[in-house]
Formats: C-alpha cells, sequence, structure tokens
C-alpha cells in the first residue's frame, strides 16, 4: 500500500474514530486511590476507561485480556514474535480555568479539546484504529500485535509492573505518548520528598505572622498552579494585604485572599505545565513561598520557605543545589517541585521530580545530596528511581519507523530525547513514536489541553503503516 492509500482508510473511518476517542476522553479516568475497591484498586475512572478499551476490542474481533483491573491488552496475529504498542489510558487532574468541559471532548475550530486529548486518549485510539486497519484489510503479517493499555502512567505504573509480572514482554514495540518523528533516549526520573527536620519550640516570639498551613501541587510531574496559605496575624494586616498585592503587581501573578475566622487565607495562582518542562509554567508554591519568606513569620515556617526559595525560585535545573549537569544525547536536568506542603504541627515538605541525562551518575549526586540536605535539617524520603533508557539508530525499530515517517510526511526523521517517560523504557527495543507533531505546541498537562483532528488522522495512517511494516 501506498503512503497516501493509508491516509484513504483512515478517512473511510474517520466518524467512527472521533466518536470513539469523544466516548473515552468522557470518561474521567483520574487515580482516585481514596475510592479504590478490590476490583478498582486505583479508583473506577481509570477502571471504566480499560474496560471501555477492552469491550471496544472485543466487539471488533480482537483477543483482548483484563489483567487485575489495572492494565490489559488488545492483540491480533499469529507468530511467536510480538510487536507491541503501549498505551494508557488515565489522566493527570484536569486542574482550573479551562474555557470547555476537561471532559466534554467537545471538537472546536479543528481540534478535540479535553483532558487526555493529547496525552494519552487521542494517541491511544489513533494507534487502536491503526490495529483495526492492518486487521480488517487481512493484510500479511508474521507477528502478534499487542496493544498494551495501562492505568498508572501518571502515577507509579503500578500498572506496567503488574502486568508484565504476568504477561510476557514483547520483542520490539513503540509508545505513542510523545513527539514525532521518533524518541529513542528518554531521561531517568526520580520522584522524591524532601522533609523538614526543624522544629521551633519558641518560633513566635518575634513573629508577627504564624503560617497554619500551606499547600501547592497536586502530582510531582505537574508544575502547581494554584498554592494557599493560611495565617494567624498578630498585627499590621492591611500592610500585609497590601504587600501581598504589590507583589502580585511586580510578577503579573493573580491571586485573591478572604476571612476564615482568626485566620487570613491567601490564594496565588500559577501556570501548570509537564513536570519535564517545569520552565514553561509559573510554580504558584515557590511564588507563594517567595512573597511569605521576605515578612515576618515564625521561625519554622521561614526556615522551611526560605529553604524552598533559596533552592528553587528562579531554578530548574538543579543549580543551586549542585545537581545540575547536561549532555549531547538528553540535554539538562530538571528539577519541578510538585508537591509543597506544611503544617505549624508537622513542618514542611517537598514533593520532587528529578530528571536526568542518559550519563549522569545517579547514585553519586543523590548521596551527595543527602548530605546537603542533612546540614540544612531536610532529609529524603520516598525516593522512587526509572533509569535512562536509549536505542541505538541501527537498530531495526528505528530503520523502520524511520522509513515509515519520512514515506508518510516528507521530512527527514530526527531523533529525539525527552525528558518525559513513556511506557516505551519498559522495552529493550522501545521508542516513543508521536503523536505531537513538529512545531504543534506541547499543552499535555495544561489546561484546554486539545490535539488537532488533523493529527489524529494523520497519527493514525503513520501508526497503520508501522504496523505493518514491523509485523510483515
Amino acid at each position: 500500500m501506498s503512503e497516501n492509500m493509508w491516509l484513504d482508510e483512515v478517512e473511510k473511518r474517520k466518524n467512527l474514530l472521533l466518536q470513539d476517542t469523544q466516548k473515552l476522553l468522557q470518561i474521567k479516568s483520574i487515580l482516585d486511590e481514596e475510592n479504590a475497591t478490590e476490583d478498582a484498586p486505583l479508583g473506577k475512572g481509570v477502571k471504566e476507561a480499560l474496560l471501555f478499551m477492552l469491550d471496544l476490542g472485543q466487539k471488533d474481533g480482537f483477543t483482548v485480556k483484563n489483567v487485575g483491573n489495572l492494565a490489559g491488552h488488545i492483540e491480533f496475529g499469529s507468530g511467536e514474535e510480538c510487536i507491541g504498542i503501549l498505551c494508557h489510558v488515565d489522566v493527570v487532574p484536569e486542574g482550573k480555568g479551562w474555557s470547555t468541559d476537561p471532559f466534554g471532548a467537545e471538537i472546536s475550530d479543528g481540534k478535540i479539546f479535553a483532558r487526555g486529548a493529547l496525552d494519552d486518549k487521542g494517541p491511544t485510539m489513533a494507534a487502536y484504529y491503526a490495529m483495526k486497519i492492518v486487521k480488517e484489510l487481512e493484510l500479511p503479517i508474521n507477528k502478534r500485535i499487542r496493544m498494551i493499555i495501562g492505568t498508572d502512567e501518571e502515577s507509579e505504573w503500578r500498572c506496567i509492573e503488574h502486568y508484565f509480572q504476568h504477561e510476557e514482554m514483547p520483542t520490539i514495540g513503540f509508545a505513542p505518548d510523545a513527539d514525532f518523528p521518533i524518541i529513542n533516549a528518554e531521561k531517568g526520573i526520580a520522584n522524591f520528598d524532601v522533609v523538614q527536620q526543624k522544629t521551633a519550640s519558641a518560633s513566635l516570639v518575634d513573629a508577627e505572622l504564624e503560617v497554619i498551613s500551606f499547600t501547592a501541587g497536586r502530582r510531582y510531574n505537574m508544575v502547581p498552579d494554584e498554592a494557599e496559605v493560611s495565617l494567624i496575624i498578630k498585627k499590621n494586616q492591611s500592610d500585609l494585604i497590601k504587600q501581598f498585592e504589590d507583589f502580585l503587581t511586580e510578577f503579573n501573578l493573580e491571586g485573591h485572599y478572604f476571612s476564615n475566622n482568626e485566620e487570613l487565607i491567601f490564594v496565588l495562582k500559577g501556570k501548570s505545565a509537564h513536570g519535564m518542562q517545569p520552565e514553561q509554567g509559573i510554580n504558584a508554591g515557590i511564588y507563594l513561598a517567595e512573597f511569605l519568606s521576605k515578612r515576618n513569620i515564625d521561625d519554622q515556617a521561614k526556615h522551611y520557605l526560605q529553604f524552598v526559595t533559596t533552592y528553587f525560585f528562579n531554578d530548574t535545573k538543579g543549580i543551586s543545589l549542585n545537581l545540575a549537569y547536561s549532555d549531547d544525547t538528553t540535554g539538562d536536568v530538571t528539577i519541578n517541585a510538585g508537591l509543597l506542603s506544611y503544617t505549624n504541627k508537622e513542618g514542611g515538605k517537598l514533593g520532587l521530580n528529578l530528571r536526568y541525562p542518559v550519563t549522569y551518575q545517579m547514585e553519586e549526586r543523590k548521596m551527595e545530596l543527602e548530605k546537603f540536605l542533612l546540614k540544612k535539617e531536610f532529609i529524603i524520603t520516598n525516593f522512587s528511581n526509572s533509569k535512562p533508557h536509549y536505542v541505538g539508530e541501527d537498530d531495526f525499530l528505528i530503520k523502520t519507523l524511520r522509513r515509515v515517517y519520512k514515506e508518510q510526511t516528507n521530512d527527514n526523521p530526527e531523533l529525539l530525547a525527552i525528558g518525559g517517560a513513556t511506557y516505551a523504557r519498559t522495552l529493550k527495543s522501545g521508542v516513543a513514536f508521536g503523536p505531537l507533531f513538529p512545531g504543534r505546541e506541547d499543552i499535555a498537562h495544561q489546561k484546554d489541553e486539545y490535539m488537532y483532528v488533523e493529527d489524529i488522522l494523520r497519527a493514525t495512517a503513520i501508526y497503520a503503516q508501522a504496523i505493518f511494516e514491523l509485523a510483515k
């Protein structure tokens, strides 16, 4: 088949493809451990999205399997070798400030708007329809094609860990969960908490303000778009309000304040972004910490908030913490303060998302960081680490996908490196392959997330040809 014929087949199925995409996007598939049950271990929403895909596959004549309501697969073909297409149907929280219903999946101006449109439900449905096209055309293949569907990609990857404890590992494969042309290198990713150890029994002696609580952020891998602090003020409340308003003006930020019994509460608005590109967001927690740390607050809160501003304000590359590093393959270290919390009873904590190059000496740097933090009266807890991933350009997978992409787009497919993590890193020979085309804005994890309808169709055609070329 020619490259144009693949797109023709997609066009024949356009309406059904978009309808199924909308249905999937309308499921609020956010991790919900608070309401988890034995048969919905990560919450009702993510299970509903998984079952939607498995039911769709079964209806269309694929072989499907549910693996513990954590993951599943949709498969067709025969042969010893298995080609994996690794997708996920969970999404990050929608956040605030949307122009449309984040789970409405409205189509407007040639775009489909919803949380998950780009990451990763839109691409998942594109890949599914690509499989459907190859299957329905009865093209000659000698390998099995398996779409593996996860439900915890945006958090701890428990889904994919559980899946591969019970099911086979594909020989090669791709994840439609990043950028075109081809991503063959992914940074390592460490999530960990930095916990305040200092307590101050005489913290209120000379303080004009006592910080009762301070919160910002929902996930390690999201830039916090809102922060809130509750204060008890001994004097000069009007002066503090004026200072807050001046601070908002100085940094061109939005915020408001209100009273709740004896407490004065400040709310500061930022801008969300993906944790792999924290510089593209406005971290509301860090900015509110910057404001508070300059005030006459109690000792314990000052210790925490000054630590936040000293080591994270205007620094997303770990320079102040001596974590900065760069290599030619995967670029710079980035660090996102995704979770900030403090109470006057328990002290403070920071949830950090550190993304590091393939040549980074993670263990050595971690030991150095622990020693440094101890001097500042902080310790590291809850450390998890996903090591970097790299596939060489002479790999069969890379060569095949490069040829397909060039035939479909007439563009030369450069190999890319990213700070994000995709399921591709679970495979020895696995890469991220689309769906974001060069020149398109990356709005994953941001408000008003969308994907161009045209791009969904183009990606489906590319995935269909790629599946056929890898499996024939």
